[in-house]
């Protein structure tokens, strides 16, 4: 297994990279990064802006696993929006190969992402009624499948990310779109967090089994975050930084290791002061398991 990081140690631009910042990383001990350049335009950025950061990584010995997509509204049934989301995902799709990352991540988007004059992306994960229309499912399929080639000819995974509040609410709809889609260049990034409910959330082993048994073969890396239950009505589950809340870890752990030890388990949604906790937790976990963290 690998390890990978995200978050704030990197910056929203690709020009305020820098080598320190990939020494930060190594001396975490990770291998791995995802930036969110996500404050630039993708139509805009430029090869030798890409260039810069690859060399950086290369000198550290750095591997880039997942670049930002943008998550822009590829759900969208008005065909003008959802034509304009495939856009910036294939722009994005091109930095990605610039910048020699594994993967593209992205989200479905939301529907409510669209303001009322129809040009305002806001938050890609946050719930609409209609996230759930099976038009909105065939409008991502749709969307993949345009996106696709730019992939395959960047040498890019499009890592797809699911949430219960968003179109992908399941792993059943994962495989679903991925197979509708059917390039090798669509995979899925799994995050188990994002697909727990009240009824699986306490015993989360048994739902991560199921996550990879129908996922089986389309799973390209993951995300660790934790899951706690907060103490508060009606119904709040709420994401932690690996280690502070009830995720079945073995299981996780097992079953990504079970798809071979390049995959990389890349940590999110932990301050930087969390860094080191989270990454000696991850450590301790693995040799638990008789995992070999590369």
């Amino acid at each position: 297994m690998r390890l990978g990081v995200s978050g704030g140690l990197f910056p929203h631009h690709v020009d305020e990279f820098t080598a320190a910042m990939a020494a930060r990383v190594r001396e975490l001990g990770f291998t791995g990064i995802f930036t969110r350049f996500d404050h630039d335009d993708p139509f805009t950025t430029t090869e030798a802006q890409c260039q810069r950061v690859r060399a950086i990584l290369r000198d550290y010995g750095l591997t880039m696993v997942q670049a930002i997509g943008h998550r822009p509204p590829l759900i969208h049934p008005d065909e003008g929006v959802r034509r304009q989301a495939v856009k910036t995902l294939q722009a994005a799709i091109r930095i990605a190969g610039w910048l020699g990352s594994l993967s593209c991540h992205t989200g479905p988007g939301s529907m409510a992402q669209i303001g009322a004059n129809g040009s305002a992306w806001g938050g890609a994960w946050d719930p609409h009624p209609d996230n759930w229309n099976p038009i909105c499912r065939d409008q991502l399929i749709k969307s993949l499948r345009e996106a696709a080639p730019a992939a395959e000819d960047a040498g890019v995974i499009i890592g797809l990310e699911g949430h219960v509040l968003v179109t992908l609410r399941s792993a059943e709809v994962m495989r679903e779109v991925l197979d509708a889609v059917g390039s090798p260049a669509v995979r899925c990034d799994l995050d188990p967090v994002n697909w727990l409910t009240l009824d699986t959330v306490f015993r989360s082993g048994p739902a991560i089994d199921h996550m990879f048994d129908v996922l089986d073969g389309r799973i390209f890396n993951a995300h660790a975050k934790d899951v706690v239950v907060e103490k508060r009505l009606v119904i709040h589950i709420d994401e932690r930084p690996a280690g502070q809340g009830i995720l079945d870890w073995e299981r996780f752990m097992r079953r990504l290791e079970g798809l071979g030890p390049e995959r990389f388990l890349v940590v999110e949604h932990a301050a930087v002061e969390e860094l080191p906790a989270v990454k000696a937790f991850l450590d301790q976990k693995a040799a638990e398991l008789g995992i070999r963290i590369w």
